[in-house]
Order: structure tokens, then sequence, then C-alpha cells
């Protein structure tokens, strides 16, 4: 049986929970004293950082393990768009756009009350586009991906939101900030916690949602604006996040299949959904020390699967923010090989997977980089990192929510809570 079956509110609320941070402790996340708690929460964010970059016209580089106000290593700063800057609110997800025509990198910025685009091609002196506005109200819980020039954002404890789409082309001959429509909208759900996408099938992965039990809500999007349902994955409940990919790693059994890695609030889950209408569950695979399994990435060559757990670090003894590292050479059984323990003892959240590099953005403790070139022999190893939040790196919900390490150009995206949007340089050569 499951440990948790909730929404993304309840989810923060347990997280509350667990950190005796309010009255909530007292409380069940469902019961309306618990969502009055983590509402009385969430109005105790600080306020957005109006901290403006000091520095050179390029920045700030990392020096003596600063770069400006910010603890470093091997990345440098270059620049800061706060959140007054882009449509206010506070920071949550984050996801990039390379136009295919000009080149130019572009940063979906999402934000309580709405979703920002910048342009980052000039990333010392980043250009705010507009706002697409949310659809029905502000969310703690805004996702967005991008399949084909086009924006796909979901948002959780909005009841009407549903998906929508935007093309980003639009953004070419912007010249002033303006206000955004969606060209489209998707109401087969309401609110959703997390969106994913298959890039190179065409589906997109609606996850933590009001309908398929909280599993995967799968919609063709290959005519970007013309979405339509295709499937629903409910077998194992509630799914927090998800990978889904064509499988092309060594398990022969499922190569040239579509395959979803779903972080399961107290499981690794993975799910065949080559065919939409009829998805078939491969294992739901259990770990020692599961606290809330949160999200995580596959290595490039699909062998490997990094898991974080965003509630390990306040509820068990050991505080270092910790990855699990799981084998996937059979994917109807998953290894747990081992686990890295990092010096910050900050709660882990979203990471993604360049090459040799793992790009974890870790709340307090900020964008911590591991080298993953060990992890046959389950071994990771600190390669660089950006601390957004340098006031403290303890167990709490601030800093860094999220981040975009894939531009051609080296460099990578930060999404603050507070913060807003940070751009950075890894020098990881430097090692």
């Amino acid at each position: 049986m499951k440990i948790l079956r909730m929404t993304g509110l309840a989810v923060l609320i347990a997280s509350m929970v667990a950190m005796s941070m309010t009255a909530a402790s007292a409380h069940d996340p469902d019961t309306p004293e618990g969502q009055a708690a983590v509402r009385a929460f969430l109005t105790d964010h600080l306020p957005a950082d109006r901290h403006a970059v000091v520095g050179t016209a390029a920045g700030a580089p990392c020096v003596n393990g600063k770069a400006d106000i910010y603890p470093c290593k091997n990345v440098d700063l270059l620049s800061v768009l706060p959140l007054a800057s882009i449509g206010g609110g506070n920071g949550n997800d984050i996801w990039g756009w390379t136009d295919p025509s000009s080149g130019k990198e572009y940063a979906v910025v999402g934000r309580t009350n709405g979703t920002a685009f910048v342009d980052v091609s000039t990333p010392t002196s980043p250009r705010y586009l507009g706002n697409l506005p949310s659809n029905g109200g502000s969310s703690s819980w805004r996702d967005m991906k991008v399949y084909r020039n086009h924006a796909f954002i979901v948002a959780d404890a909005i009841s009407g939101h549903g998906m929508q789409v935007f093309d980003l082309t639009r953004l070419r001959t912007v010249t002033t900030p303006q206000t955004f429509t969606a060209d489209a909208l998707y109401r087969g759900f309401g609110p959703a916690h997390n969106i994913a996408i298959n890039e190179e099938t065409g589906f997109a992965y609606a996850i933590g949602s009001n309908t398929c039990s909280g599993g995967p809500h799968i919609v063709d999007i290959r005519t970007p604006k013309s979405p339509a349902q295709a499937g629903c994955v409910s077998q194992d409940g509630y799914t927090h996040d998800t990978q889904c990919v064509v499988y092309r790693g060594p398990d022969q059994a499922y190569r040239g299949r579509e395959i979803c890695f779903n972080s399961n609030e107290d499981t690794l889950t993975i799910v065949d959904v080559t065919t939409k209408s009829a998805p078939v569950q491969i294992v739901r695979k259990a770990y020692s020390g599961a606290q809330y399994s949160h999200q995580g990435w596959l290595t490039e060559d699909q062998r490997y699967f990094l898991l974080d757990d965003e509630l390990d670090e306040s509820r068990g003894t050991d505080k270092r923010t910790k990855t699990y590292i799981w084998d996937l050479a059979k994917l109807s059984s998953p290894v747990h090989t081992g686990t890295y323990n990092s010096p910050a003892t900050a709660i882990d959240h979203n990471q993604y997977i360049k090459g040799r590099y793992s790009y974890q953005a870790n709340y307090q403790a900020g964008l911590r980089i591991l080298d993953v070139s060990a992890v046959s022999s389950a071994r990771l190893t600190e390669a660089g990192y950006f601390d957004i939040y340098p006031a403290s790196d303890t167990a709490r919900f601030n800093g860094a929510w999220s981040n975009y390490p894939y531009f051609a150009s080296g460099i990578v995206l930060v999404n603050g809570i507070e913060q807003g949007l940070v751009v950075v340089r890894p020098n990881l050569a430097q090692r």
C-alpha cells in the first residue's frame, strides 16, 4: 500500500508536518485544519529578493568561493533578474527553448501567478518579454515543458487550470514586454502537479492531476495546438514526477519501447506506455530510507537512475542531502546500489543529467553539480555549485526550485522561490 496518497497541496502540508514548521503537525494533511495551516505557511514566505548583480558587464566570476554575494565553486554568475522584473509572485519551475531559426535561447520561467518569457541569448543582459497569466488563480506549483516550439504549462491547486499551450515563435517579434494569452487550452484535467514530455514521440504526461488516480494522464501533442487525450496510467496511483523515453538501455526485452520512470511517493515505479490505451507496469520498487520519492533522471546511457527524496533530510537523523543511485540493467529488477551524501544539508528537489553531470536544484543549497562518471561504482562527486540562498543551508523550502542545463551555449538557468531568474555558467574544466 502507498504511504501517501495526496495532491501537490497535501505534499507540502506533509512536508511541513515532518519539519514541525507550524501547528500543522497536529493535523492530518487532508483535513481543513491541515490545509489552513499550509496556507498560513505560504503567507510566511520570505519577500522576493530584489538584489541586483554587482560586478563587471560579464557578471561576477567565481573567485575564492564567492561570485558577488553567492557562495560558489566552478560556477560563474552571469545575471539575476528579480521576480519584480518578470511579473512578480514567487518562483517555481523553469524550462528553456532554443529558437531553431535563430539559435536564440529563451527561458520559460514559472511563477505563482503566471509564466514569464525571457530572452537569455545575451545571458549577462536577459530581456523580459512578457507574461502568460495563470489560468484561474495563483499556485505555488507550476510546471512546464517544451515541444515543437510550444510550451505546455500546468499548475496544481487550481481546479480549472488545465494545460496551457503557448506558441513560442510569437516571442521572435516582441520588442516591449506584454501580457500574452494561450494559443490553446487542454481541459482533460484541472490541476496537475507536473508535466513531462517525450519529445521523440510527441506525448505529454501530466502527473498528480485530478484524473488517472493521480498517475500519468497521457496527452497526444503531436499537433501542439490540438492536444488530445491518449491514455491513463492509474495502476500505482499518484505520481509526483516522471521521465518518459524511448528506451535504448541495456535491457533487451524493452529496447525500442516507450518507458516512464515514475517517482511515486514511496517507490520507483517503471511503466511501459508504448500502447497508450493499455500501459503495463513493469515494476514497483521500494528502497530503504524512503520518505517521499520526489524526482529522478536517467544517465544518458539509460543504465542508471538518480532519485531524490524530498523528505529524508528533514525526517531522518542524517541531515545530508542524499541522491539514491539505481542500477537498471534489468528494468523488472532495479537495484539500489548506493547513496550519495552531499556536504550540504538542504532538501533536494529537481535534477537533470547532461553528459557526465547531474544538475541539481536543492533549495537552500542552490545549484549543485555532481559528476556521475563513476556511477557504475555507485560513486558521485561534487564538481561545482552555486548557492543562490547564502543566508543558510537547512532543510526548508527556500531558494532554488529547479534548473535548466540543456542550452548549447553552456549557460544554466536557475529559478529561485525568492530570487527569480539566476543565469550562471559552469566552468567544470577547472576541476
